[in-house]
């Protein structure tokens, strides 16, 4: 994964990682390994807490682009939707009680 473009947005409290992935000698990467990357690819963040959004693979490239959203909290990633959330659930099952 090569990261693009970072940058900062403190007023949502979360970091944008702008990523290009070439995958020439294998398949299009899942959602969970663009994540693990992601994560891996910025200090101190938490897989949990990334959330990888507009991916594209080029037709006929063996190339993807997207955007990761790592947030500093689990109070600021609230403003990601609920059907991303569910996405990104299926990679992360947290052991918490049943709160909805």
């Amino acid at each position: 994964m090569e990261i693009i473009e970072r940058k900062e947005n403190p007023l949502l409290n979360r970091v944008e990682l702008s990523f290009r992935w070439e995958h020439s000698s294998g398949a299009t990467p899942t959602l969970a390994e663009m994540v693990a990357a992601a994560a891996k690819a910025e200090p101190g963040s938490k897989k949990e807490l990334t959330f990888v959004k507009d991916v594209n693979t080029r037709y006929g490239r063996p190339q993807t682009t997207g955007l990761a959203l790592i947030y500093a909290d689990s109070e600021a990633a609230t403003v990601e939707p609920e059907y991303v959330h569910k996405r990104h659930a299926k990679l992360n099952p947290a052991p918490e009680g049943g709160d909805e």
